[in-house]
């Protein structure tokens, strides 16, 4: 059988957000340009994202602006523009959840201070609200606090991965998790479907805890890899709708962190993170799920929680090595050997990812020059269902 060679300038490895943001800033630029995924879009850490697109206010909270809050500000703005149909890639059908995400302090003086140096050094960030404007959830008397309303906005990740990619899906295919990539030269060979062999200048990766063994398979050392692991909760059950919101503890990590989703009968979840999951990973499934009970009925004690469902999430984000532990500042990509190795880092840094990549590649001289052509007939991943849409969690 006769072998089908396609040329293309980029191959990218990891389809979730990270990875169709860049296949659609490349191919606007010029580029030919192929996502490979070896699963469903959005399987990955994608779909266990809250969905929020942050602005940096939560690293202020200590009184602080670091780096982290710095290198983040400008994504909300950012992130509207493009849901506007004004940005650099088309998100008009995505699915706003919320236009703000709320900071809520409790009647403690240590969370109080916290809002008070959110709102004083990052104003056009937060605003305090009076309390007719509350969100539902906050109205009732019992409420003792004061709420905030951050400009950032909250989406649901699986429209948001559906927009990204049905404009670029003759430019996606699956393929097997184990598919071998050889070197030809100063190219790149992997073998796809159907006797079609697919040859780039460089890789890039966006699988961000497949890229390990992605690197191991190509022989890379580096760069390192950290995982930083959570255990979120889930909540379903007669819940008020529409809260988004983090609540004010004495560090720079919210005490608890919900967003509003929906399973697959269409009942309210809540999605809870924050300090929460991150002290969680050290518990059972069952202590985290008495943990949440407690926290949620000790803040919101309005709310009767005696008849919702619990579950719990195991995450592992994944991100560059750093030396120390911490989280990262910024986005990260590393180049070596026509290696592009990146990370997120967060969800709404994925625009700001695509924007580094694209510099790297003009710096190594790789600009636009496979011949246009379409790929021959792949299989389409398809799309990855949200973890609170599967019924088997809550089991």
């Amino acid at each position: 059988m006769t072998e089908t060679t396609y040329q293309a300038d980029v191959v990218i490895f990891g389809g979730g957000v990270a990875g169709l943001w860049l296949l659609a800033r490349l191919r606007a630029a010029g580029y030919q340009a192929i996502l490979l995924e070896s699963q469903a879009l959005g399987a990955g850490q994608t779909r266990y994202a809250q969905g929020i697109i942050h602005g940096g206010t939560k690293y202020a909270l200590t009184g602080n602006v670091s780096a982290a809050s710095e290198a983040i500000a400008a994504m909300p703005g950012l992130w509207r523009d493009c849901m506007a149909g004004r940005g650099e890639v088309d998100l008009r059908q995505v699915r706003l959840m919320s236009p703000h995400q709320y900071l809520w302090s409790t009647a403690s003086i240590t969370s109080r201070m916290a809002g008070f140096f959110a709102s004083k050094m990052m104003k056009s960030r937060v605003g305090t609200l009076d309390p007719q404007n509350y969100p539902t959830v906050f109205r009732d008397r019992g409420f003792r606090g004061q709420v905030y309303q951050l400009e950032e906005p909250v989406l649901d990740t699986a429209s948001l991965i559906h927009a990204l990619a049905e404009p670029q899906r003759d430019a996606i295919c699956r393929v097997a998790a184990d598919a071998p990539i050889a070197t030809q030269g100063d190219r790149f060979v992997i073998p796809l479907p159907d006797n079609v062999e697919l040859h780039a200048r460089r890789l890039v990766l966006t699988a961000g805890r497949g890229n390990a063994a992605l690197l191991h398979m190509l022989g890379h050392g580096a760069p390192a890899m950290q995982t930083r692991p959570l255990k979120m909760v889930m909540v379903r059950g007669a819940l008020p709708e529409g809260v988004y919101a983090h609540c004010l503890g004495a560090s720079t990590n919210p005490r608890v962190t919900i967003t509003t989703h929906y399973d697959a009968q269409g009942k309210v979840v809540w999605y809870l993170g924050g300090e929460l999951s991150e002290s969680g990973v050290k518990r059972s499934d069952e202590e985290q799920i008495a943990a949440a009970r407690a926290e949620l009925t000790a803040l919101l004690p309005w709310i009767d929680f005696a008849r919702c469902q619990f579950a719990t999430l195991d995450i592992d984000r994944a991100e560059p090595l750093v030396a120390d532990g911490r989280r990262p500042d910024d986005a990260y990509v590393h180049s070596a050997g026509g290696v592009l190795t990146t990370w997120p880092t967060k969800l709404a840094f994925a625009p700001r990812l695509a924007a580094q990549v694209l510099q790297m590649l003009q710096t190594e001289n790789i600009v636009p020059g496979a011949e246009a052509g379409a790929l021959p007939a792949c299989a389409f991943p398809g799309y990855a269902l949200l973890p609170w849409q599967e019924e088997e969690r809550w089991s």
